[in-house]
């Protein structure tokens, strides 16, 4: 008891510099373990996410294999790049790569959901991170309730965007820039690769090995940042940064949440650093919430550029068509006050029942992200 006294002691002693510091380094370890994690899922199973998304012939199915895709490369840039690639070299038709776009709206959030299991044994802190993460889930769920069968019915996001492409199509770009966070993360995996570049196995077992790996450095990463954010900025700076957030009714929020995301290219990285603050108490659900979706629209800036590198405009219709469907889906739910306030409560709902039964969490994550994508893209015809 006295020695873990002492230890929790020295936690708080640890000079701010250097705890801002520590907050750092592990935010890069847990970065390498989202890249560890799609490294694996290459060695696994190559070749498998395009031929998912080229088989796809309806466009339910087409959904859920756009959500499937997106969790196994943990990263919606990645799976919108990819199908914007595939729909300006002409494997994809744009009608058909409208609701896998959408898919991987939703597959996206699987990341910052696993990051709040990082404090599934503390219930205050998990309740509150967990909320903090599905509430992301609960949006894009909603956004793709209500804009999917409009879109089915009248094409309306295809056709606005194809009218922009119009516009824009002679816009040319030589080069996409590389975030220098991704060319940083891919050094240590780089080296893990390299240990492992003569498996016997076909790369299988390697793997299997950056998958464990990935996961690993994900949890202690995580649990390790809420620990550590709590004693960094407490008091003072968690009443600076609610007020500084709340101050324009969401706005500034919103705002944050888009500089942010364009500053990193990826949402994930985003909405995973908030889930640590939720879980910490540094920031309220309420004002984490608008940030989350801004980052839902900063993150479609990686597609967009790179279709501006596509010869063919499909390949821009669609990016398009993801930078559409967040504002939009933004613009129609956060104004209305029941509808804005609908995920926050269903993901308050849900991370309650997630703490008074366990199970619900791993049905609710094995579910959403996996059986029930499996089952939409290999049942439906």
């Amino acid at each position: 008891m006295v020695e873990s006294s002492a230890r929790a002691a020295a936690r708080r002693e640890l000079p701010t510099p250097l705890r801002a510091l520590l907050v750092l380094v592990l935010l890069y370890a847990f970065l390498v373990g989202v890249g560890l994690l799609e490294t694996g899922i290459a060695a696994l199973g190559e070749g498998f996410e395009e031929g998912l998304l080229t088989n796809v012939a309806n466009p339910i199915s087409g959904l859920f294999a756009g959500i499937l895709f997106t969790v196994l490369v943990q990263s919606s840039s990645v799976s919108t790049s990819a199908i914007v690639g595939l729909v300006g070299a002409g494997t994809l038709s744009v009608p058909l790569a409208v609701p896998m776009i959408m898919g991987a709206n939703i597959g996206t959030t699987v990341t910052n959901t696993l990051a709040s299991l990082g404090n599934i044994r503390r219930s205050d802190e998990f309740r509150r991170g967990f909320a903090g993460a599905t509430m992301h889930d609960f949006f894009n769920v909603l956004a793709v309730a209500v804009l999917l069968p409009i879109e089915l019915m009248t094409g309306f996001l295809a056709n606005i965007a194809e009218a922009l492409t119009e516009r824009l199509r002679g816009a040319e770009v030589s080069e996409v820039g590389t975030s220098p966070i991704r060319t940083a993360v891919k050094a240590p995996i780089g080296l893990v690769e390299a240990f492992f570049d003569g498996d016997p196995f076909g790369g299988r077992f390697a793997g299997v090995v950056f998958l464990a790996l990935g996961l690993g450095l994900i949890f202690l990463a995580l649990g390790l940042i809420t620990r550590n954010m709590r004693e960094l900025v407490a008091g003072g700076v968690e009443r600076a940064m609610n007020k500084l957030v709340g101050r324009g009714g969401g706005a500034m929020g919103i705002l944050v949440g888009i500089a942010v995301t364009v500053s990193v290219q990826s949402s994930t990285i985003t909405t995973s650093i908030l889930v640590p603050l939720v879980a910490a108490g540094i920031l309220t659900l309420p004002n984490a919430y608008p940030i989350t979706l801004g980052a839902n629209v900063g993150t479609t800036i990686t597609a967009l550029l790179a279709s501006l590198a596509v010869l063919r405009p499909e390949g821009l219709t669609i990016a398009l068509v993801h930078t559409l469907f967040n504002v939009i889906a933004l613009a129609v739910l956060y104004p209305v006050p029941r509808l804005r306030l609908l995920p926050v409560r269903l993901a308050e709902g849900l991370a309650g029942l997630a703490v008074r039964r366990r199970s619900v969490v791993f049905g609710y994550v094995l579910g959403l992200f996996l059986v029930v994508p499996l089952l939409g893209v290999f049942l439906i015809p």
